[in-house]
């Protein structure tokens, strides 16, 4: 499967059918934004490619926009070309904020972040209301919800088009997998559910394919691992960078399936952070439908293996204390 996207993110294909697409980037001059801006340059999908950051733009945008396919790119600089950016915009990815750095928690990264992402949605409930939009920025689990807050205030809000990419757990959750179990990676489908941080990340090794026979030990690992994958990044940078390459990979694809969907192509299904009635959480990452509309339907957990329901259990109170965190944060700052 990830194989199969990777091919389509660089091939060589004939676009004349393929509708016109806009997508911006906020944050394309960052640590994710540089790769993913490439990325999507990449993908024969998108029409018009609009690179927006606080500095640095017009040279990622000019260095871009040499590489031969579809899409005209733009680079957008300062919060007086914000509008020109979003105006048009299919789909919008946010990966704008600071990264993190060896000790910090995300939940460390929250008032940096948070503002960053409040004070671009309040730009995209303006300039491009019906815009999916996918966030990237950390933490997940708040910065969703402060983008809800933000479009109800503007009465712009519609669950279907908000999204939190939550993708490189099922990345990395996929790639651990194969490795272990001595699979091939690009057949690998494993869910990933709950949150976007520590222990709200579950993945459902019970629903992977193709099947394996793993320990339960193994199991467990896989799942710490999983977890703690971004730690294990930043600290192999050694304090000089996050997993930035790696996540602009993820938001990449996800953004690809958010295309698809946009596009008309049937039985597009990815994991998501979406407001939810999976749990009696508001918002939880599951798999997700994607169609015409962003997503047309929240797909339920599946049969559960007892370690992943005593981990469904555990995680709850923490992801839900992230999400009241950003929910407040809107209604307080």
């Amino acid at each position: 499967m990830k194989a199969a996207i990777l091919r389509s993110l660089f091939r060589k294909s004939s676009t004349e059918l393929a509708p016109e697409r806009k997508v911006a980037i906020l944050g394309a001059a960052g640590g994710i934004g540089q790769p993913l801006s490439l990325l999507m340059k990449l993908n024969p999908l998108v029409s018009k490619l609009a690179l927006y950051d606080i500095a640095g733009t017009p040279g990622v945008a000019a260095d871009v926009s040499h590489i031969n396919t579809r899409s005209e790119v733009t680079g957008y600089m300062g919060d007086d070309q914000l509008k020109q950016a979003l105006e048009g915009s299919d789909v919008v990815i946010i990966p704008a904020g600071v990264p993190r750095k060896p000790g910090m928690t995300r939940d460390d990264l929250f008032n940096i972040n948070a503002g960053i992402v409040k004070s671009l949605c309040s730009a995209i409930g303006k300039y491009c209301p019906n815009a999916l939009v996918t966030v990237i920025s950390n933490p997940v689990n708040s910065t969703v919800p402060i983008a809800a807050e933000v479009f109800k205030g503007l009465g712009v809000y519609d669950e279907k088009k908000l999204l939190g990419v939550t993708t490189l757990d099922v990345v990395r959750a996929k790639t651990f997998y194969a490795g272990k179990a001595k699979v091939n990676v690009a057949e690998v489908n494993v869910p990933v559910v709950g949150g976007h941080a520590g222990i709200t990340i579950l993945p459902l090794f019970s629903q992977a394919s193709p099947r394996a026979n793993l320990s339960d030990e193994d199991i467990k690992a896989l799942t710490k691992r999983t977890q703690d994958g971004g730690t294990e990044v930043v600290e192999a940078k050694a304090g000089k960078g996050s997993a930035t390459l790696s996540m602009a990979y993820a938001g990449a694809i996800f953004a690809d399936a958010c295309l698809k969907g946009l596009n008309g192509v049937p039985d597009v299904v990815e994991c998501s952070f979406v407001q939810s009635t999976v749990t009696e959480l508001p918002f939880f990452a599951s798999k997700v439908r994607l169609g015409k509309n962003g997503v047309e339907e929240v797909l339920g957990l599946g049969l559960l293996s007892e370690f992943e329901q005593q981990g469904l259990e555990a995680l709850k109170p923490e992801l839900k204390s992230s999400i009241e965190k950003g929910i407040k944060f809107v209604h307080q700052s």
